[in-house]
């Protein structure tokens, strides 16, 4: 009786964990969604930046931002899950560099479009995430039974990162790199939450 309900008290605590990751790029993508809408008078995803959305003085402002620090601080504590669960020196390396760029993800709310730090903690939110992603992939290859994983997360870093520098040198603006990358990061996300509950075995699972 004792070991089933250390058991369940596990389950519950994986899940907060997965629900934060699912909840994570809703939260932010309902936010810029929002934003758009509002702004669709003056806002071009081919000559804007995704940030003018929350820039300082900027009416409304705060859908943006304030949406961006919580999906940030959920995806914070997704990536806490993640870290607790690694086992290999590489993967908990990957798990802080990949929370480090989530932590960024707040920065950027808290520090919107017009004060100093925003242009550094914009870029550091894409850096660290992304260089995060592909540690953990490099980890997974590692493995015979992530290896496929490891794989398609690799592929999925050099396709959004060749695509994003693609769409610097055509639009004038940064929005559709920004949204190419953050699509990669969710697309990432929301493959390794499957791939946790589906595809791995549980001697073997990669987080929670």
């Amino acid at each position: 009786m004792k070991d089933e309900s250390i058991d369940k008290l596990m389950n519950i605590m994986e899940r907060k964990y997965l629900y934060a990751g699912l909840l994570a790029p809703l939260v932010g993508l309902s936010g810029v969604t929002l934003a758009v809408i509002i702004h669709s008078s003056w806002f071009s995803f081919q000559n804007n930046a995704i940030s003018d959305l929350g820039r300082l003085g900027l009416e409304k402002n705060y859908i943006l931002n304030m949406s961006l620090i919580l999906a940030g601080i959920l995806g914070v504590f997704f990536a806490y899950g993640l870290l607790k669960e690694s086992e290999s020196i590489l993967k908990k390396l990957g798990a802080c560099v990949f929370a480090a760029g989530l932590v960024s993800l707040i920065l950027i709310g808290v520090f919107p479009e017009g004060t100093p730090p925003h242009n550094n903690v914009s870029l550091g939110f894409f850096l660290l995430t992304g260089f995060g992603i592909l540690i953990i992939g490099i980890d997974a290859l590692m493995k015979v039974e992530t290896r496929k994983f490891g794989i398609f997360t690799v592929l999925d870093f050099l396709i959004v990162w060749i695509l994003a520098l693609w769409a610097i040198r055509v639009f004038k603006g940064v929005a559709i790199p920004e949204l190419i990358g953050v699509l990669g990061i969710v697309f990432w996300t929301y493959a390794l939450i499957f791939w946790r509950k589906f595809g791995i075995p549980s001697s073997s699972r990669i987080i929670l």
